[in-house]
């Protein structure tokens, strides 16, 4: 008998090996190819569930979107709309209907149709494209915001070439706008009637339970820095009169109607200035104006939130530290439970009308998002999607272990190491330093294929949430206050010290890469210092007194740098990476977006040409149409695989050859055929 458990163990062994062995690395193309999911709605009474799919179309080189219908045991899922640019989709509150946008003739409009099947309907037929809809309480008519249509002469004047920009004048900010207008339209008549026509920029509405009143947040200008300036309002339906309900200056956001219609939650970081917070939930009596604070015992960055059916409490999804977990509000104690209370990252997508039950997402390092549902009383999620069923059977993912460390400060520092498979520390593995965006952004426990491509090649990685990253502690967030690229570059280096201690890695084999915030602390690092062997920089800032006004720059302005170009001249030119670049020895990748007006393409090109002039080595590709995240698969295929040809060859040595796409093999293959 112990003969054959032993023999059945080394065949358990040896098959486990045989299956590991067979296991192949992740290419970006795996990676591209990944369905993604983008949304869920679930009908008033929980019986059935619209998700969305976003897929590949390689020939076409972009992704389409597709909606499908299933039910919430997994069963009885088919393709539920037809057009890839359906979108928005929504039940009505009586779960009879359901609606989407869809384009005509370039617009988009309102459809709706019967959740139970039958043809589409086209609802709105407005001369320009809807923006946000809303369905009336009652289910009988939807309200929606469209930018004001243009008269006849200024459309003529326009095609006629007269298309100048007034800059931050009217509704304009930097580029050409109009204000939006508010307008309703029942389904029986389908007859549109407009509203609210004023010089506004309408960003978010609600209809108050009653179906008496919207609150809307809008302001009167357009300037891209002052986001601030938006307050909320209430719109009496009956006779248009509007009531101001804040006046502030913090930027409120994500409004809601409490059920009994008396109060209107909103999110913002601090409800009298635009401060470095992490964001809050607020709650604002519509009689009295007063505003509480009601989520001040999370700590934490709140990502989407629900009310309870009755109002005495409030759901949402809370990101704390590397873990998004689904947590419960009380508003009177202020008292917060984690519901979900697990590793990973959990996201509620929607509710049924009595809040019972929820879609939710689900994924985390190694596991690829997928759709879920449970019922809230005992979260106990049942899996109703699988997208990419080969991801976890098929290819060699990495290992990943949640680090922590002091910097130099003593300031405690946490991070994601991300490890090769069967990784042993014997200090010859090369090393790449992931840096994130924001500055307040945040590196979490979900899944990112790029980690996997990486250790698929041997690399160690370290994904460090540095000081001024978000969904810790508001002291850290504020972390890098007047302070960016110091004590957060200080973070960066004292974890590369710390796995290099571990023997992690080849101290003469490490890389740093970074986007946005990323690339303007990359850049930074490889003036301080030369110990990376290559450094691949995208969407940078280099210079940040030029950057001033073309750029976002209310966070440099207000708490990054402090103070504007002209006040604070000096730190304003000491905290730019053009100014040290005399010192950069390492070998620099620069990437950026045409048409990003987040971080302006110059500023790559300043920092090329001057590298260039200097004689350094430096490689600079610019993509053309693409803004500050990238849309084109062909463009993210050529970032990542230009980004892995840049550190192979600098950090190893290596002359590395990309994969070859499975639709590029057949091409070739015909034509070999063909000769």
């Amino acid at each position: 008998m112990k003969h054959s458990i032993l023999s059945i163990s080394i065949l358990l062994i040896f098959f486990a090996h045989t299956v590991e062995s067979q296991l192949r690395p992740m290419t970006v193309d795996d990676g591209l190819n990944m369905v993604q999911l983008r949304g869920a709605k679930i009908a008033p009474n929980g019986s059935n569930i619209v998700f969305t799919k976003s897929t590949l179309d390689w020939k076409k080189n972009k992704r389409k979107s597709t909606h499908h219908h299933i039910l919430p045991d997994g069963s009885d899922e088919y393709k539920f709309l037809g057009g890839e640019n359906d979108s928005d989709i929504r039940f009505s509150p009586d779960g009879k209907y359901i609606s989407f946008k869809r384009s005509v003739d370039k617009k988009s409009q309102i459809h709706f149709m019967r959740v139970h099947g039958g043809e589409a309907q086209q609802l709105t037929k407005h001369e320009n494209s809807v923006s946000n809809y809303r369905w009336a309480p009652d289910s009988k008519s939807i309200y929606f915001t469209a930018n004001e249509v243009l008269s006849k002469d200024a459309q003529k004047e326009k095609k006629d070439g007269y298309d100048h920009v007034l800059v931050d004048e009217g509704p304009n900010g930097q580029r050409k706008a109009e204000w939006t207008h508010l307008f309703h339209i029942a389904l029986d008549s389908m007859k549109e009637e407009s509203l609210l026509k004023k010089d506004l920029r309408i960003n978010q509405f609600e209809i108050r339970p009653n179906g008496a009143q919207i609150a809307y947040t809008s302001r009167k200008e357009n300037r891209r820095n002052q986001l601030n300036q938006s307050e909320i309002f209430l719109f009496n339906i009956a006779d248009s009169t509007i009531t101001q309900l804040t006046d502030n200056a913090a930027p409120e956001g994500s409004i809601q109607w409490s059920p009994d219609g008396k109060l209107i939650s909103f999110m913002a970081a601090d409800n009298q200035n635009w401060e470095l917070k992490n964001s809050k939930l607020w709650l604002l009596d519509v009689t009295t104006k007063k505003i509480r604070l009601a989520s001040g015992e999370f700590q934490g960055n709140i990502r989407g939130y629900y009310w309870s059916k009755n109002g005495d409490r409030i759901y949402f999804n809370g990101l704390h530290k590397t873990d998004t977990n689904i947590y419960d509000l009380n508003i009177q104690s202020g008292l917060v439970r984690n519901l979900s209370n697990r590793v990973g990252t959990w996201r509620i997508l929607d509710m049924n009308k009595d809040r019972s039950i929820c879609v939710l997402s689900f994924s985390d390092f190694d596991t690829p998002t997928d759709l879920f549902y449970t019922e809230l009383a005992s979260f106990n999620p049942v899996k109703l999607s699988n997208l990419n069923p080969t991801i976890e059977k098929d290819l060699q993912l990495a290992e990943m272990e949640v680090v922590q460390w002091k910097s130099s400060d003593g300031l405690d520092v946490e991070g994601l190491a991300y490890l090769p498979a069967g990784f042993k520390a014997d200090a010859t593995d090369p090393f790449l330093l992931h840096i994130h965006g924001g500055p307040a952004g945040v590196f979490t426990n979900s899944f990112n294929y790029r980690y996997h491509v990486w250790a698929g090649l041997g690399y160690v990685q370290l994904a460090p949430n540095v000081r001024g990253s978000s969904g810790y502690s508001d002291d850290l967030l504020r972390g890098n206050m007047n302070d960016i690229g110091g004590g957060d570059y200080e973070d960066l280096m004292s974890g590369v010290d710390f796995l290099l201690d571990k023997k992690y890695m080849d101290p003469s084999k490490l890389a740093v890469r970074g986007w946005s915030y990323g690339g303007i602390l990359g850049g930074t690092t490889v003036t301080k210092t030369s110990r990376f062997k290559s450094a691949s920089l995208g969407a940078m800032v280099s210079d940040w007194t030029s950057e001033y006004g073309i750029g976002f720059n209310y966070d440099v302005r207000l708490w990054y740098i402090g103070g504007t170009p002209w006040e604070n001249a000096e730190d304003y030119r000491d905290k730019s990476a053009l100014t040290h670049i005399k010192k950069v020895n390492t070998p620099v990748l620069l990437m950026h977006g045409e048409k990003d007006f987040t971080d302006t393409e110059a500023q790559s090109m300043m920092f090329f040409a001057a590298l260039k002039d200097q004689g350094k080595e430096v490689k600079y590709i610019k993509f053309p149409r693409e803004p500050h995240g990238f849309r084109e698969p062909r463009h993210i295929r050529t970032r990542d695989i230009e980004e892995i040809k840049w550190v192979q060859k600098y950090t190893i040595g290596k002359e590395w050859t990309p994969w070859e796409r499975e639709e590029d093999k057949k091409k070739d293959k015909k034509e070999v055929d063909k000769t």
